[in-house]
C-alpha cells in the first residue's frame, strides 16, 4: 500500500510540474507580465529542480528515508500554497523554487524507498509504480488541473496540488515504516559515474530531447490559441497529449524488448523531429479548416515518439552504469530537468519575439542535435567493439 501513497506523491508532483503549460495565458494576464516572462517559472522551476535534487540527496543522505519524504513533501505542499496566494511574479517564481526543492527530494527518495521495500525481482516493477504517478499525471492531472484552474481562477490548480500532495502525506505517514536502508551516492560518486565511459553524452542527449520534446509542450498553448481553441480544447488538448505520452511510454519499453535501444530511440526521435517540424509547417500553411486537426494528430505523434524515447534512453544508461543503476537514473532526471530549463527559455524568446508557428522547428532542432549524438555515441561504440575483436 506504500507503493500507492508513493504514486499518488509523484502523481502530484507530475501534475504540478507541467500544469503550468495550459495556464500561461491565463496567469500572465492576471499578473499583468507578457507570456514569455511567465513561461520562464517553468523555466526555474526545471532548473532549480536538475540542480537541487543531486545535492539535497547527498544532504539528507542520512536523515530516515521517511523524514526525508515528509520534508520534501511539505516543502512541496508550502510552494503550492504560497503559489495559489501569491501577489506579484517575485512571489510566484520563489514558490516554483520552493516547489521544485521539494521535488527535486521527493522523486529520488521515493524511488529508493521503492527499491528498499522491495524483493529483488520486484524493484524493477517498485520503481515503474511510483514513476507510473508521473506518467498518469501528463494524462489526468494536467489536463484537469488546467481546467479547474482556467474556470475557478489559475490559483485553484495550485490548491488542488497542494491538496494531492497532502492526502499522499497522510498515507505515508500512516503506511511507511522508518528505518529503511540508505543508499544515496555522494557527489563524488554521482560525478564519477558521469565520467564514465559513454555516459555523459547519453546524459547530453537527454538534455538536447527534453530541450526539444519536453520544452515546446511549455508553450503548447500558445499555438493552440493561435488556432482558436478555447480552455476547454486545450484541456483536451492536453489530455490527447498525456493519453500520446502514457502510450509512448509503455509502447517504448515493449519496443526494447523487442528491437533493442538504439532502433527505439533512433526511429522515436526521427519522429519527434519530423512531427515538430510538420507542426510549424500546419500552423503556417495548411488552410484554417485543416490546421487544428492537422496539429491535434502531429502533437498527439510527438508525445508517442518522444515518450517512446524515455525507457529507451533508461535502458541504454542502465547499460552504460550497471553497477549504479540508482545513480544512472537520478542523473538522468537532471538531465531531463535541464534540458526542459533549456527549453522553456528558448520557448520564452521564441515567443516574445517570433510567431508562434516558429516554435516546433526551433524544438526540432535541438532533437536533430539530440539525434545527431545519439548517432555518432552509437558508431563510436560500435568501433571501439570491432578494434578490441580485431
Amino acid at each position: 500500500m506504500s507503493i500507492f501513497w508513493l504514486a499518488l506523491a509523484a502523481f502530484s508532483i507530475g501534475s504540478e510540474a507541467f500544469v503550468i503549460a495550459g495556464l500561461l495565458p491565463v496567469i500572465a494576464a492576471d499578473v499583468h507580465i507578457s507570456l514569455a516572462a511567465t513561461g520562464q517559472l517553468v523555466t526555474l522551476y526545471a532548473l532549480t529542480y536538475a540542480i537541487g535534487s543531486p545535492i539535497l540527496a547527498v544532504l539528507f543522505n542520512d536523515f530516515d528515508r521517511k523524514v526525508t519524504l515528509t520534508l520534501a513533501l511539505v516543502a512541496f505542499i508550502v510552494g503550492n500554497l504560497i503559489a495559489a496566494t501569491a501577489d506579484g511574479f517575485t512571489t510566484l517564481m520563489l514558490s516554483r523554487m520552493l516547489m521544485a526543492l521539494g521535488a527535486g527530494l521527493c522523486m529520488p527518495t521515493a524511488n529508493a524507498v521503492a527499491v528498499a521495500m522491495a524483493v529483488p525481482e520486484r524493484r524493477g516493477r517498485a520503481i515503474a509504480l511510483v514513476t507510473s504517478g508521473l506518467t498518469v499525471a501528463t494524462v489526468l492531472g494536467v489536463p484537469i488541473g488546467t481546467l479547474i484552474g482556467s474556470h475557478f481562477g489559475w490559483r485553484a490548480a495550485f490548491v488542488l496540488v497542494a491538496i494531492l500532495g497532502t492526502v499522499a502525506l497522510i498515507g505515508l505517514q500512516l503506511g511507511l515504516p522508518r528505518g529503511l536502508p540508505r543508499t544515496t551516492a555522494t557527489l563524488a560518486q554521482r560525478f564519477a559515474i558521469a565520467r564514465h565511459g559513454g555516459v555523459l553524452q547519453a546524459l547530453l542527449i537527454t538534455v538536447l530531447w527534453a530541450a526539444g520534446a519536453i520544452g515546446a509542450f511549455t508553450y503548447l498553448s500558445v499555438p493552440l490559441r493561435s488556432l482558436g481553441f478555447t480552455v476547454t480544447d486545450i484541456s483536451f488538448a492536453l489530455l490527447l497529449s498525456g493519453i500520446g505520452a502514457a502510450a509512448g511510454n509503455l509502447l517504448g519499453g515493449h519496443l526494447v524488448d523487442r528491437l533493442g535501444s538504439f532502433r527505439t530511440a533512433t526511429t522515436a526521435l526521427a519522429i519527434v523531429i519530423a512531427t515538430l517540424l510538420l507542426q510549424s509547417l500546419a500552423l503556417k500553411f495548411a488552410p484554417p479548416h485543416a490546421a487544428a486537426p492537422i496539429f491535434l494528430a502531429l502533437m498527439f505523434l510527438q508525445s508517442v515518439a518522444g515518450w517512446k524515447f524515455y525507457p529507451a534512453q533508461v535502458t541504454t544508461l542502465l547499460r552504460l552504469a550497471p553497477d549504479a543503476p540508482m545513480i544512472a537514473l537520478s542523473l538522468n532526471a537532471s538531465a531531463m530537468y535541464l534540458g526542459i530549463a533549456i527549453g522553456g527559455a528558448a520557448g520564452g524568446a521564441v515567443v516574445a519575439h517570433l510567431p508562434a508557428s516558429d516554435i516546433g522547428w526551433i524544438a526540432g532542432c535541438s532533437v536533430t542535435a539530440a539525434l545527431v549524438l545519439h548517432l555518432f555515441r552509437a558508431s563510436r561504440q560500435r568501433l571501439n567493439l570491432a578494434q578490441i575483436a580485431g
